[in-house]
């Protein structure tokens, strides 16, 4: 491990990484975990038994897929909290405060009023991330990310969707300001395929001074 990246997990011991779906914020939060030695936080979406038919009929299953969701993602928390979360960094690819933005966004009036009662009788409290990364990737890029990995149930995502969904995550994080927060320009930061991309993002990362910054490579 380099001084570089070294420093990065001392001075960002809590990192979340957020994004829509095909922005690669599972595979950034990867790759940043085979570079150091942290505890990973993942979504686990393939377990999920709703989320192929949320797809394909989404009036139907919006609500028991983010419920599932949701207690997942409270399980997670509670026993990182039970681990003691500060005994070792830790790199997540979700945080709950994301929750009820897709809840608003899939569920109608009456099941995001259960939704909200649910929500709140779990009484969720996670620590709040040293920081935040948001790759803000335009639907164009969302798209051609969510072909390539080929995963069957999201290839007939609508578009329409991935719309909605990227203006929500910035619309929200447009008024976040519980953590600091990196927005990166995600169109052309390949990190799933170039290294050098990852080094230029943990360059910046390292030069983050304020509580709300932007990263706006050109790369060709």
């Amino acid at each position: 491990m380099s001084i570089i990246e070294t420093a990065l997990i001392e001075k960002y011991p809590y990192i979340v990484i957020e994004g829509p779906i095909g922005s690669g914020k599972t595979t950034l939060a990867r790759k940043l975990g085979d570079r150091h030695s942290v505890n990973l936080l993942l979504e686990n979406t393939e377990a999920n038994p709703f989320l192929p038919k949320f797809y394909q009929d989404a009036p139907r299953y919006a609500l028991p897929t983010q419920l599932f969701f949701l207690f997942q993602r409270a399980g997670q928390i509670r026993d990182l909290t039970q681990r003691d979360m500060f005994a070792e960094a830790t790199i997540a690819d979700f945080f709950l405060e994301k929750d009820p933005l897709f809840a608003r966004l899939n569920l109608n009036d009456e099941e995001f009023a259960l939704y909200r009662q649910i929500y709140q009788h779990l009484q969720l409290q996670a620590s709040a991330p040293d920081l935040v990364i948001y790759l803000q990737t335009p639907v164009d890029a969302l798209s051609e990310r969510i072909g390539q990995r080929n995963v069957s149930y999201e290839q007939d995502i609508p578009r329409e969707y991935l719309a909605r969904l990227a203006e929500a995550y910035s619309a929200f994080f447009h008024q976040y300001d519980a953590s600091p927060l990196l927005i990166v320009n995600n169109e052309k930061l390949n990190i799933a395929e170039n290294e050098e991309a990852l080094d230029l993002l943990v360059e910046r990362i390292m030069q983050i001074r304020g509580r709300r910054e932007f990263f706006n490579p050109n790369l060709t």
